[in-house]
């Protein structure tokens, strides 16, 4: 399964990247069905949070790694090589770039409602 994931680079500034979650853990499900799973992980203090219509972020760094799904709303991301992606209701996206300038955010014909995963050290890293 593909993800964006956006980073601090050497220079102070961010980036994004294309990154892969295996799904390689085989199960069997419900009525004989195989399922394949990524490895599980546990956070510590997912929360949800309402973006207002009118929110348009400057340059500023994610608070920790998180995994980030969008619920409702769009959300525009721009890292400092002037890359800018949309994410719409049930994208998904990893805001790594916690040093350096960071990333700048804005809601796009507002509002928008987030969920926040913190990830533990050395997931999706």
């Amino acid at each position: 399964m593909k993800l964006t994931r956006f980073v601090a680079t050497v220079d102070g500034g961010s980036r994004f990247e294309e990154i892969e979650i295996p799904l390689n853990i085989e199960r069997e499900g419900a009525g004989g069905y195989t399922l394949w799973s990524s490895e599980g992980f546990s956070s510590d203090c997912v929360c949800f949070v309402s973006l207002p219509a009118d929110l348009d972020q400057d340059w500023h760094q994610a608070p920790t790694r998180q995994l980030v799904q969008l619920i409702s709303g769009t959300v525009e991301v721009t890292t400092t090589d002037n890359d800018c992606r949309r994410w719409s209701s049930g994208d998904f996206f990893v805001a790594a770039d916690v040093s350096g300038r960071g990333h700048k955010t804005r809601v796009i014909d507002g509002p928008a409602i987030v969920i926040f995963i913190p990830l533990p050290e050395g997931v999706l890293a």
